[in-house]
């Protein structure tokens, strides 16, 4: 399908972005999608560079776009917008061939991968190390929700691939538990609030079900476990509303918080 330059793209552009870069990522998100196999419902180019110098990554180039009613996220931090840009349009290309593959996904069959795929792309995305602010210095600057619609296993990996992200929040159908799908580098791991193994349909080989108990937290308890584990982000019932949460390190330092949008 041929995408025409008459593609509205919606921009956001906020810090110092140099001059003349959202028309450079405009131009290449329109050639990225101008192929794209299904119909293009809309797109939105986010540009950002951080005002905090001694953020190494400061420029942060993100793309997102309706594909014919699957959502389709990229993002790329670089050392300059140019080369965010160029990497966020590399990254745009592979969910676009990725979803097109697995078109059938959205029915509830499972994802398509290609030979070695869940190996070389299962790889955590390279987003850290994470500017190490000191912790007195950070907070929690963005809270988010996750729809409560309920996906199997597999077609949650399909919606993180399509959104690239390195873990997604989601209430699993047949178990109807809070949980999460992360990478490792041999593929994904599945935790969920209440580990109900038995109660889990067919999942694919490369998802590995953890039987770990998940921990029952405030939002500030959840922060010290985090970073007294080390870990990018952790998992946890939220002790007020019962529901899956969970508290990630953002590329800036800074915390974000991912809470249910609604009730069971």
């Amino acid at each position: 399908m041929e995408i025409t330059q008459t593609l509205q793209v919606h921009t956001d552009a906020r810090g110092a972005v140099p001059p003349n870069s959202m028309d450079l990522a405009v131009e290449k998100v329109r050639a990225a999608l101008r192929h794209a196999s299904e119909p293009v419902l809309f797109v939105k180019v986010k540009l950002t560079m951080s005002a905090d110098p001694a953020v190494q990554r400061p420029a942060v180039a993100q793309v997102n776009l309706d594909f014919n009613g699957r959502l389709i996220r990229a993002q790329a931090n670089a050392e300059s917008m140019h080369e965010a840009i160029d990497l966020m349009c590399g990254r745009l290309k592979v969910r676009i061939n990725r979803a097109a593959r697995n078109w059938a996904a959205v029915g509830g069959s499972k994802p398509v991968p290609l030979s070695g795929e869940w190996r070389h792309e299962s790889a955590p995305a390279h987003r850290l190390p994470y500017f190490p602010r000191p912790l007195e210095e950070r907070a929690v600057i963005r809270h988010k929700s996750y729809a409560p619609t309920r996906e199997t296993p597999d077609e949650a990996v399909t919606e993180m691939e399509l959104l690239d992200y390195d873990f997604y929040l989601f209430t699993e159908r047949a178990t109807g538990q809070d949980s999460v799908l992360y990478r490792t580098y041999n593929g994904f791991v599945l935790a969920q609030a209440r580990p109900r193994r038995g109660e889990l349909g067919p999942i694919a080989a490369s998802i590995t079900v953890s039987d770990q108990l998940t921990p029952r937290l405030d939002a500030p308890a959840a922060i010290d476990r985090m970073e007294a584990l080390g870990q990018p982000f952790l998992f946890f019932i939220d002790s007020e509303t019962g529901r899956g949460s969970l508290i990630y390190h953002r590329y800036d330092g800074h915390y974000g918080h991912i809470t249910s949008a609604g009730t069971k």
